[in-house]
């Protein structure tokens, strides 16, 4: 380990962390005219005017900056600002008469989409929790919970396990295929791991401790492929493996081909998911106070895959997904694979002492901060060709916002400073 390089990325994390990345949001995201955040933003950091506020953005936004007042960012700025999206989640997207979080509003705060989808609700309980780890406002907490409670009555499959996902606002379960209501996902399952991990931390209650680690059983015994342990996308209710498909409410549209299927549709698998799996797998095992090594297997099998397979040793940076056994499907790069294999490399590093680890992370590190930073504005492009030319230019969606960039940088810096530290 070459402490002097590890230095430098901290420095170089860092600079960009508190003089670009935070600033974009904290300068341009809250709406105080109407309440809660502006999330859309072209290229060069203007608003690009949709009219609409999801709950995947607003609960994603929430986070980045409780997160980043907990971490110690922004001289208490960044309290407030949470503060000021947890009373338009509370006093506009919360549904007083059948409970949970409508799907989408426009910016005033109008219903535009009155579903509940589980995916979105992960996000406000793991939103929801951080924000009163950071400041101490009991209001996060008690909707946390209140979420918890509603996804344990309406979503839990008391018969095959997991959770249903897609559901009308009065918790009826949607229809089969594109409504998604006879699916499970890797996705949703791995964000409730993490919402309920830091659901336990806030509150410390059992029974929150209990379906954390219900879900990470599931998760390894259920959603990981049996013999390369890397995780399956989508599955029937009885855990099969189901072709994936786009869903009415879900992003990426236009990765899919025109009938709405996946290119290798029951063999891919994502190295971004996969990796950021394992450093959320570890993360909760230090809530539960579980060593590491209850798990090896699965945690190294996460990260091995996607260094000998994902991690682009030419040009940088992670690929998109392949097959379980190896065969690379999609070589573009994504922001978000980015910000998790960042974490998660060090995490690998610090943990299991081999450079190849080091060398994944940097990497990825380089593409990152070579190629994918748009430096003038602050914010990270969101896809670019396999060499790094941007395809997609936007700063910001309903997708693409804050919670990857933010949380890897201050992540990342964590971690630096535990190596630095040992």
């Amino acid at each position: 380990m070459n402490a002097a390089q590890l230095h430098d990325y901290r420095k170089e994390i860092y600079n960009h962390l508190t003089t670009e990345l935070l600033p974009f949001w904290e300068n341009r995201c809250v709406d105080k005219e109407n309440g809660g955040f502006i999330t859309h933003f072209d290229n060069a950091g203007n608003d690009s005017g949709e009219d609409e506020k999801s709950l995947i953005a607003q609960t994603r936004t929430v986070f980045t900056f409780s997160s980043a007042h907990r971490a110690g960012y922004g001289e208490g700025r960044y309290a407030d600002i949470a503060r000021h999206g947890v009373d338009f989640l509370i006093g506009k997207m919360w549904d007083e008469e059948n409970g949970g979080f409508y799907w989408l509003m426009d910016r005033k705060g109008n219903v535009k989409i009155d579903e509940k989808i589980i995916y979105g609700h992960s996000f406000a309980m793991y939103s929801l929790a951080e924000y009163t780890l950071a400041t101490g406002d009991p209001r996060g907490l008690e909707y946390a919970e209140k979420v918890f409670d509603l996804l344990q009555k309406h979503g839990a499959d008391t018969y095959y396990g997991g959770y249903f996902e897609m559901f009308h606002r009065n918790w009826e379960l949607k229809g089969p295929g594109a409504a998604g209501g006879d699916r499970k996902t890797l996705d949703a399952h791995m964000h409730l791991m993490e919402a309920f991990t830091t659901l336990y931390e806030a509150s410390g209650k059992q029974v929150h401790r209990r379906k954390l680690l219900e879900i990470i059983e599931l998760l390894i015994h259920r959603i990981m492929h049996p013999e390369y342990k890397t995780g399956i996308p989508q599955f029937w209710a009885d855990w099969t493996v189901a072709p994936q498909i786009k869903f009415d409410i879900i992003w990426g549209w236009d990765r899919f081909s025109e009938d709405g299927m996946k290119a290798a549709a029951e063999d891919n698998t994502s190295y971004g998911h996969n990796v950021e799996f394992a450093w959320l797998l570890m993360h909760a095992l230090d809530i539960l106070d579980i060593p590491y090594s209850h798990f090896e297997d699965q945690l190294r099998a996460s990260f091995d895959h996607a260094v000998a397979y994902g991690i682009d040793w030419e040009y940088g940076g992670v690929y998109v997904e392949g097959s379980h056994s190896g065969e690379v499907y999609d070589r573009e790069k994504e922001f978000w694979q980015q910000a998790e294999v960042i974490i998660g490399m060090l995490d690998a590093y610090r943990v299991y002492k081999d450079e190849k680890y080091l060398e994944a992370y940097h990497a990825t590190h380089r593409f990152v901060f070579d190629h994918m930073i748009h430096s003038e504005v602050g914010e990270w492009l969101p896809l670019l060709t396999r060499q790094g030319e941007p395809i997609w230019k936007h700063m910001s969606h309903s997708w693409k916002v804050n919670y990857h960039s933010v949380r890897s940088m201050v992540q990342a810096i964590v971690r630096l400073d535990k190596l630095l530290n040992a």
